[in-house]
């Protein structure tokens, strides 16, 4: 279907929804194409192709509401759907803060070349995703120490979305992505270490050589071999460039609407305090071209907006759709997001954390003796305290030089206070949806040996 094909059809729904008796109506249509080459010893070992179509449809009846989804397009679905759907919103409980956008509150002019979303390069075959995934596996077994390769893939995925709503909107837009991965084993036994590489882009010229994916890959893993516990104690803790923005991510999950309309979040009584460092602003831009979080408009069709949602180490604002706004007594900050079988709720889109001057070598040299953690397992996260402890593996520091991989311990703190005192590098990836650098932690309890 083209997309004009896919505008008609979530009009179709919502005209049934309306003649069948809701008040209110969206759609969204979404159409894709997905493809998955994994290869092992080299030799193929998988290949997947799968084209689709997946429909959702939410109905209102007064103040209540349902969704329902399907993956056929027939009009034998489309008809059971709407008759399901408005069924379903009959005997829903009253929700008074359900309900679609004002007229006036819509999107009704975007830029889809400027935001770059989507590759007009021709769709890659199987045997150019088999040679990506070789090539990466190739580098990775090149690498000293590398035993195996536990997979190595290429993939590829184009999708088309719209989204409509018998309030008036009606607009989509178009998605691609490329991507090559690469997990590498070294060591053999209970010896035995993995670690990955991988890469994703919206434009396949921007994806990184597959070699140099297999080799990161692989290289990470060697350096986790002969790895043992830390002692226990308080140490300075920094945490690598790739897992920092789980760091980040706690605290956009606490300002949440949804949680904090809950008051199950350990910022809802913080809103301007102080929650990062006051040199540090923690920005979102929706509109960041050739960006995994880009949206032209947000999922309830109201335009996307850059907004600080921490400025100068001071808390601004919740991350908002329509209910959890209406629930707060405040104004979405269009951050709907769905899929075709749930309704909208607040989510985040691109996101960047403002960068330090130091390289992450300048921390490791100054924090003494500590952690540098580059994966982590397991989550325990208090979300009404903020009480924090995870499962970590790393590199162990000794007078500012890291001297032996250690896995097997845990690290805890308060993320209120673990957030208000990051040091942050100069390391991030400001192609990622989540720009985040290497990020220390002055001080947290780590149990080890």
């Amino acid at each position: 279907m083209t997309p004009s094909d896919l505008s008609t059809l979530t009009e179709r729904l919502i005209n049934a929804a309306k003649s069948a008796g809701a008040d209110a109506a969206d759609a969204m249509a979404v159409q894709g194409t997905s493809i998955s080459v994994d290869v092992r010893a080299g030799a193929l070992e998988q290949a997947e192709r799968s084209e689709g179509i997946d429909l959702g449809l939410r109905v209102f009846v007064g103040q209540k509401q349902a969704n329902v989804s399907s993956s056929d397009a027939s009009d034998r679905t489309i008809e059971e759907m709407v008759t399901r759907a408005v069924a379903m919103a009959n005997e829903a409980p009253e929700d008074p803060h359900a309900g679609l956008a004002d007229p006036d509150q819509l999107a009704t002019d975007w830029d889809l070349d400027a935001l770059e979303l989507f590759d007009p390069t021709a769709e890659p075959s199987p045997a150019e995703l088999q040679a990506d995934a070789l090539a990466a596996e190739a580098a990775a077994l090149a690498i000293a120490g590398v035993d195996q390769v536990q997979q190595s893939t290429g993939a590829y995925g184009a999708r088309d979305i719209w989204l409509a709503a018998s309030n008036g909107f009606s607009g989509g837009y178009r998605r691609t992505d490329r991507a090559t991965s690469c997990v590498a084993i070294a060591g053999t036994g209970a010896e035995m270490e993995r670690d990955y590489s991988a890469d994703s882009r919206i434009f396949q010229s921007d994806l990184r050589a597959p070699g140099e994916i297999g080799h990161e890959a692989g290289t990470r893993a060697t350096a986790r071999t002969g790895a043992r516990k830390p002692p226990t104690g308080t140490y300075p803790v920094l945490f690598d460039e790739r897992i920092s923005s789980s760091l980040i991510g706690h605290l956009l999950v606490a300002a949440n609407g949804s949680s904090v309309a809950r008051g199950a979040s350990w910022l809802r009584d913080l809103m301007g305090q102080q929650v990062l460092p006051t040199s540090l602003n923690l920005i979102e831009d929706p509109h960041r071209p050739r960006t995994g979080g880009t949206r032209p408009f947000d999922a309830e069709g109201l335009p996307t907006q850059r907004r600080a949602i921490v400025e100068n180490g001071i808390l601004t604002g919740w991350t908002l759709d329509l209910a959890s706004a209406r629930k707060l007594g405040l104004s979405s900050t269009g951050n709907a997001a769905r899929g075709t079988s749930a309704p909208p709720s607040p989510s985040n889109w691109n996101v960047a954390l403002d960068q330090g001057s130091a390289h992450q070598a300048d921390l490791i040299r100054d924090m003494g003796t500590g952690l540098l953690v580059t994966s982590m397992i397991g989550s325990t996260i208090n979300p009404n305290t903020g009480d924090y402890s995870r499962g970590a593996a790393g590199l162990w520091v000794e007078n500012g030089e890291v001297t032996y991989p250690v896995n097997e311990c845990t690290i805890a703190g308060s993320l209120p206070e673990m957030l208000r005192n990051i040091v942050p590098a100069n390391d991030a990836r400001t192609y990622l949806s989540r720009v985040v650098p290497s990020l220390l932690v002055p001080g947290m309890t780590l149990a080890g040996s």
